[in-house]
């Protein structure tokens, strides 16, 4: 085996393990940033796929925007716990 399919396999792995523990994790903060560990995660096999376009994409969208929403959603449902709290 070489070392870019060992990466390739090792990347894979990770992108399953991303998916799963985004389900399973109770923290939503962990939860975010696990999601856009994958996103980034994906973008590197979108490269790898010879699909540069894609990759771009996914890192605007999936990692950039989304992540910064989702961020942006968590901080402000809790600032609206501690007010009424």
């Amino acid at each position: 085996m070489t070392f870019t399919e060992v990466f390739k396999i090792s990347l894979l792995i990770l992108l399953i393990v991303c998916a799963v523990a985004v389900n399973v994790t109770r923290n939503l903060l962990a939860s975010v940033i696990i999601f856009m560990s994958y996103s980034s995660i994906m973008c590197i096999i979108w490269v790898l796929m010879e699909s540069p376009d894609l990759a771009i994409t996914e890192a605007a969208v999936g990692a950039g925007i989304s992540g910064t929403l989702f961020l942006m959603t968590l901080r402000k449902i809790r600032e609206e716990d501690a007010d009424e709290g």
